[in-house]
């Protein structure tokens, strides 16, 4: 069934057009991703599908039974209300049916003929069956549910709403949007200001969800994980393909390799037709087949050359000169808000050329610590301390909401007015600002502008540290690939924050997880810090249940003295004791024989064959690995 379906849909702001003849269908149960650069017009298309603005023509079809629900990207949720009172409005309905519920309870209470009792009965044997099958005895485990899921459980949910944040009554707002269950879902960038545990959750529920979605979002992670068909919006219109995000830019490149060579197939084939008939048509003996040529010319139906993607930025990052290897020591930090401790005794070092993404819940410090690293608060006691010649470049995710009344030349200018107006021009030119773009006022850009501003101010200085606070807000797809890039082949060292999973697992050579104050390092991409994190909670959880199974046999034997149960038990004790002993005696065995193989690497004749040499590295470093492997199961075991 089609939930909804647009059909040559055009819009124009006076003479610019946005859209012109439109195609999109979303089917039941679809999840359908709306991808295209900033400014290509989906949050417009988005907005004449829910009626939020008229279309110019084309028609859009939403069958009369299919109820549509709406999260714009700058949703405010304006209540008076209390977190738990204006979740509960969504159901209205089954309140209002638990009331007339109670209402029938007490009228059968009294006393009543026997045909108005059984009248009674089954209008409320119906009416308790609808309640069940709506969910009313599940309502407010559900409301529950969705609030602990967006992080709301940390709150007192008599909590008044208009005491919460921007994000908070964005998140409010998607919560009660799930909770309602339309059977349209259309999103506009859901996953802003939500975390990573966040993101998850809304990842797995939409998973789940038994309504169709149309989804306008900049997380790759999250359209590869949620959508099974993309719809590009480009150059006015639409482009369907069916599957994820990553198959849709391979399928993108397959599509434009093979009109390519269509269409330059084409070109040779009327080349060769228009050379014939130049040649031969005046010929006497050739103009008969030259005028069969020129036909079939006149009837050919001709292609157009493909249009590739639309112009990117192209931008990289340079340094000056290289830093010391050394490059950040934080020992100790705390960081204090009036009262409130954000954070203290936190410790984190980095190297020459790391890339290390700081992790962590909203609230945990990610952004305070950059800012005290880049000296924009005072830090409580603990020490920053720089290597040899470090030079840092800061990339605040507030840059993005620049303010200035300077025009955007005069805006990086200004910052380095020893550079000649020629170079700042061709430098704005390669962030896509050409022309007369460079003249426009910064404070009336859009937030993807703003931060491309911001992007050509830091590669301007040059400097071998860069810390970016959330580098990949307001920026589009193709963007965010462009600094990907940038980034990749950088020869600095980079410290940033993002909530961004695919660009972590681009960028990333170490995460750095921050909880309560403590960090945590993970030596690999996003997908290694994730699987890593499943497998302690799934270890956690299996050492819980085993020393719960132990306690619950324990109990058993103390209250039946069950002879058996002892013996096993003693010999599960007696085998694990064995298998203890083992280890350490194979630790104790592989410690010798490294002992033995490094006498062997002094001396002359080992050291000197680099084959030789090589087998005793080999050697020892398979026989280090063992040993990690024995001392992690000693550990588990003891």
């Amino acid at each position: 069934m089609i939930v909804l379906q647009c059909v040559n849909v055009s819009k124009s702001f006076g003479a610019e057009p946005i859209l012109e003849n439109v195609k999109l269908e979303v089917q039941s149960n679809e999840r359908v991703a709306l991808v295209g650069r900033n400014g290509a017009g989906k949050s417009t298309l988005l907005k004449m599908i829910v009626g939020d603005m008229g279309i110019d023509s084309g028609d859009i079809v939403i069958p009369k039974n299919v109820e549509l629900g709406y999260l714009s990207q700058h949703t405010d949720l304006k209540s008076t209300k209390t977190i738990w009172d204006e979740m509960v409005t969504v159901f209205e309905p089954l309140i209002k049916m638990e009331k007339q519920l109670r209402s029938l309870e007490q009228q059968m209470a009294d006393p009543l003929p026997d045909h108005a009792y059984t009248k009674l009965l089954q209008e409320y044997d119906q009416m308790q069956n609808d309640f069940k099958e709506q969910g009313g005895y599940q309502y407010e485990a559900d409301i529950r549910g969705v609030l602990s899921g967006l992080h709301f459980q940390q709150f007192d949910y008599e909590t008044p709403i208009s005491s919460l944040s921007g994000g908070q009554k964005t998140r409010l707002a998607l919560g009660k949007l799930l909770l309602s269950k339309p059977a349209l879902l259309v999103l506009d960038e859901p996953t802003n200001h939500l975390d990573m545990v966040t993101l998850t959750w809304l990842e797995n529920y939409l998973n789940n969800y038994p309504g169709s979605l149309l989804v306008v979002s900049h997380d790759r992670y999250f359209l590869d994980r949620l959508t099974t068909k993309v719809v590009e919006l480009s150059r006015h219109q639409t482009t369907t393909f069916h599957g994820n995000y990553s198959f849709y830019l391979e399928e993108k490149a397959k599509r434009y390799e093979q009109e390519l060579k269509q269409f330059e197939k084409q070109q040779a084939e009327i080349e060769k037709l228009e050379t014939f008939v130049a040649k031969n048509l005046v010929r006497a003996s050739t103009t008969k087949r030259a005028q069969s040529r020129r036909k079939q010319l006149e009837k050919m139906d001709r292609l157009e050359r493909p249009q590739g993607n639309e112009k990117s930025a192209s931008f990289g990052f340079d340094i000056v000169r290289q830093s010391g290897n050394d490059v950040l020591t934080i020992r100790e930090l705390e960081v204090k808000y009036d009262d409130h401790t954000v954070f203290s005794n936190m410790d984190l070092a980095l190297t020459r050329g790391e890339s290390v993404c700081l992790l962590g819940d909203n609230g945990t410090g990610k952004t305070t610590l950059l800012k005290a690293v880049t000296e924009q608060i005072d830090y409580t006691s603990g020490q920053i301390l720089f290597g040899s010649n470090v030079s840092v470049g800061y990339y605040d995710q507030e840059h993005a909401k620049l303010q200035s009344n300077k025009t955007v030349l005069q805006e990086v200018w200004d910052e380095f007015p020893g550079t000649v107006e020629k170079e700042i021009r061709s430098l704005l030119g390669l962030f896509l600002f050409s022309g007369d773009d460079v003249l426009k006022i910064v404070s009336s850009l859009s937030g993807g502008e703003k931060a491309r501003v911001a992007l050509a101010k830091l590669m301007m200085v040059k400097a071998n540290l860069l810390i970016l606070d959330e580098p990949t807000n307001h920026l589009d797809l193709d963007s965010k690939e462009v600094l990907e890039a940038a980034l990749i082949d950088y020869p600095g060292t980079i410290l940033f924050v993002s909530h961004d999973r695919y660009f972590i697992n681009r960028i990333a050579s170490r995460v750095v997880e921050l909880e309560n104050g403590v960090t945590t390092s993970y030596l690999g991409d996003y997908t290694y810090y994730s699987d890593k994190k499943k497998e302690m909670a799934e270890r956690a959880a299996l050492n819980d249940e085993t020393t719960k199974t132990i306690e619950a046999t324990h109990a058993e034997q103390t209250d039946k003295t069950n002879y058996q149960q002892d013996k096993e038990l003693k010999r599960l004790e007696r085998q694990k004791e064995r298998r203890l002993l083992a280890i350490e005696e194979q630790i104790e065995s592989l410690e010798l024989e490294n002992q033995e193989l490094e006498t062997q690497m002094l001396e002359p004749d080992v050291y000197s064959d680099h084959v030789k040499a090589k087998e005793i590295q080999d050697q020892l470093a398979s026989n280090g690995q063992k040993m990690d492997a024995l001392m992690e199961e000693w550990e588990s075991l003891q």
